[in-house]
């Protein structure tokens, strides 16, 4: 869970009691929030890479000085502003600190405000540092989750906005999509870019669990809970402490058991079967399904109850059919992957095959589409004729005739543009129109002339 944000503070260490508590007033007055310490070793303690603070110490202390505390706390972050107290005997000393990387040193009898100005700028300096650290994270996080869901789409990048704008609280989630569109794909996205990421993420499919074992299998049991229990078994709940659980297929839980499902999330508490011991759980629930769980709760076969606990955010996954634009991106992406694992080079992609790939209506969504990934890497695709062809069965597909042109025209200036490695003479030479003529279909199609 996400701790509350520290105020900038200035972490100031002096072995003199007096001095101590004079410092620590002066701050006060000044608005700066400052925390006193009569060691050094106490102030190294809470030294972190995200400290929201400075040091100021004095240089000659017993046991761990000064300068010892400066240069163990830069191991640890070098962009820690560290301000140096010396006496006058002691500037050579400090001048050496300032070389090893010290913010600025002060030197003993010194006013006030010429620490507080100090200090300030030192704790300026440090919320920039943690500023573009935070957008650096950001950035990375952003990258990493494009990796994991490919697409342009707009559709995908609303999707991986909002797993950031979830992935760091402790929200409930449900996550709506048809099968193989990579539900627990996004599911564990929201797992491991949170706090939670170093504790479990546990993976329960209801509708893969007979109705008599799944209770124990989500809240475990005692010891002769039951015929068969000769040991007591922690469940899959109380397994995830601190972090995920995911419950997929969540529209096959029995009616029974979504009560006790309730209770849990409610409360986050979890009784074993067999036992009246109330235990304590820490941990995220995010569930998924392929069903509208609303008209499931209206129709009395979903808990309501349960539905809008659930439903607190809600992600929904767009099938292949409703962003085709991303298909040969996903496709390649997915023939990368399978020639990782398989050890083969990718066979060159035609244009036929790209256009009929536009084409298919994917009811398996991406699950779908890797399998033909692999086959295809696996040289089981070698021609067009073998690459998925649209489903014939009437009114299944509900683009009109302008809509099918677009998307097999796209598909051919995209492959020929992959072909020719961006350059647009070969590209318009092989379909044979004019120069002007390839412009302006690639800007009706939304195509970039970097494409390929």
């Amino acid at each position: 869970m996400t701790a509350p944000r520290q105020p900038p503070t200035v972490l100031f260490v002096d072995d003199d009691p007096d001095l101590r508590e004079g410092i620590g007033e002066s701050f006060e007055l000044a608005g700066i929030a400052v925390q006193v310490f009569s060691s050094a070793d106490l102030v190294l303690e809470r030294v972190t890479r995200s400290l929201n603070g400075i040091i100021v110490t004095d240089i000659r202390m017993p046991g761990m000085d000064g300068a010892s505390l400066m240069r163990s706390a830069l191991e640890i972050d070098p962009a820690l502003p560290v301000i140096v107290i010396t006496g006058h005997g002691d500037v050579p000393m400090a001048v050496e600190t300032m070389r090893d990387g010290a913010y600025d040193f002060i030197e003993k009898p010194f006013a006030m405000d010429r620490l507080l100005i100090a200090c300030r700028r030192a704790l300026e300096k440090r919320r920039l540092v943690l500023e573009v650290r935070a957008l650096r994270d950001v950035l990375d996080q952003q990258k990493a989750l494009a990796a994991r869901l490919v697409g342009r789409s707009w559709a995908m990048e609303r999707l991986r906005a909002e797993i950031t704008a979830l992935a760091g609280t402790d929200a409930n989630v449900l996550i709506h999509g048809e099968t193989g569109s990579g539900k627990e794909v996004v599911a564990r996205a929201l797992h491991d870019f949170s706090e939670r990421a170093e504790k479990p993420f546990v993976a329960i499919n209801c509708g893969a669990l007979p109705a008599d074992i799944i209770e124990s299998e989500l809240f475990g049991h005692e010891a002769g809970a039951f015929t068969g229990a000769a040991r007591q078994r922690i469940g899959k709940i109380e397994h995830a402490a601190g972090g995920t659980v995911f419950l997929d297929e969540i529209e096959s839980m029995p009616l029974d058991l979504q009560v006790k499902l309730l209770r849990t999330i409610e409360e986050r508490r979890i009784e074993r079967l067999g036992s009246n011991r109330s235990i304590g759980v820490d941990v995220r629930f995010v569930a998924a399904t392929k069903e509208d769980l609303a008209a499931a709760s209206a129709s009395g076969r979903f808990r309501a109850d349960l539905y809008y606990r659930l439903d607190v955010a809600n992600l929904h996954i767009p099938p292949l059919r409703e962003r085709r634009d991303d298909i040969p991106l996903l496709f390649f992406h997915l023939a990368r992957e399978a020639r990782a694992r398989y050890r083969r080079e990718i066979p060159e992609m035609t244009p036929e095959m790209e256009a009929r790939l536009l084409a298919h209506d994917w009811p398996g969504n991406v699950r779908e589409l890797r399998n033909v990934a692999d086959r295809f890497v696996l040289g089981l695709y070698r021609i067009a004729e073998d690459a998925p062809r649209p489903r014939e069965a009437p009114g299944m597909d509900e683009r009109s005739l302008a809509e099918r042109v677009d998307d097999f025209e796209r598909a051919q200036i995209r492959a020929e543009l992959k072909r020719s490695e961006g350059r647009l003479k070969p590209v318009y030479e092989r379909l044979q129109i004019s120069r002007k003529g390839l412009y302006d279909k690639m800007r009706r199609l939304g195509i970039e002339g970097a494409e390929g």
